[in-house]
């Protein structure tokens, strides 16, 4: 099962209590939703969402023993007022959002999110979003392109990199990850521990699951499914989403709608970090409704 980031500091945060209702708006393998199942005995609900039908597959079965507690929902955290509508639940103690992928989706989902392994471009969470990787790599302009790896991938050298995609699909149609690693590896180097893949991947990833639109559309939500005291935690991976987060929480803090309990985002203790590398880039902000 894979290791949930920041979990204590989940806990802490959202303090889920015995027999309070919550959701996990992303609940991957369900590390986390088991720890607030958990917590949350022996009546407590949980709604467990997830755009990736795999994840869900996975987080039934891995929760299996609390299935008469937890709604699984197959949709995005986009739509969390009416997955909250659908299910019944009128009142929920807080919600979830862990932004990062699982290590599942990352090495078996055939779907092409790692630069690690030679998989088709396509990166969909979901087989309904209507645009792949690879139609984005091969269909769009130079200039969409350079404008997602830069906006989206925060890639300083995008121009560079959309020059060799641009010049190597007129010669071929771009088709898996091993033919984007190498176009990108002949005109970039390494950064550090950084891949020069690991942005662009990252870019065209947001592109196609229009991952900061579902965000901002969950946090225009969350004042109106929250209650007087309900809170809500983010678990960011990077700049962009936390940057979201923080915008949002500033400008509600400010008309007294929600109260920032982390003044600075949590990230994960020493102790994390070397039981589970992948935490490093981890970002934990949350609130509580007023």
């Amino acid at each position: 099962m894979h290791t949930p980031v920041l979990l204590n500091e989940v806990l802490e945060y959202l303090n889920p209590q015995p027999n309070q209702n919550l959701i996990d708006a992303t609940v991957g393998d369900g590390g986390h939703a088991r720890a607030i199942l958990e917590n949350i005995a022996p009546n407590g609900k949980l709604i467990a969402v997830d755009r990736d039908v795999d994840s869900i597959v996975r987080a039934r079965s891995n929760l299996k023993e609390f299935e008469n507690r937890v709604i699984f929902v197959n949709d995005s955290f986009g739509n969390i007022s009416k997955i909250m509508e659908k299910s019944g639940f009128n009142r929920i103690a807080g919600i979830l959002f862990d932004f990062g992928m699982s290590t599942s989706q990352l090495e078996n989902s055939g779907r092409g999110f790692s630069f690690q392994k030679d998989e088709i471009l396509d990166m969909r969470y979901n087989a309904e979003i209507p645009i792949t990787a690879e139609d984005i790599l091969n269909d769009y302009g130079e200039g969409e392109l350079f404008e997602i790896f830069k906006k989206l991938g925060e890639e300083p050298k995008s121009k560079i990199i959309v020059r060799a995609i641009v010049n190597a699909r007129k010669k071929k149609r771009i088709r898996t990850t091993k033919e984007l690693v190498e176009i990108i590896e002949k005109v970039l180097r390494r950064r550090g521990k950084l891949h020069p893949t690991t942005l662009i991947f990252q870019a065209l990833r947001i592109e196609v699951n229009q991952e900061l639109a579902e965000i901002e559309k969950a946090l225009a939500d969350i004042p109106k499914v929250l209650p007087s005291g309900g809170r809500a935690a983010f678990i960011s991976f990077h700049s962009l989403e936390d940057r979201l987060i923080k915008n949002w929480a500033r400008d509600l803090s400010k008309k007294n709608i929600i109260k920032i309990l982390s003044k600075k985002p949590l990230t994960a203790s020493a102790e994390e970090l070397k039981a589970n590398p992948k935490s490093r880039s981890a970002k934990l902000r949350a609130f509580s409704k007023i």
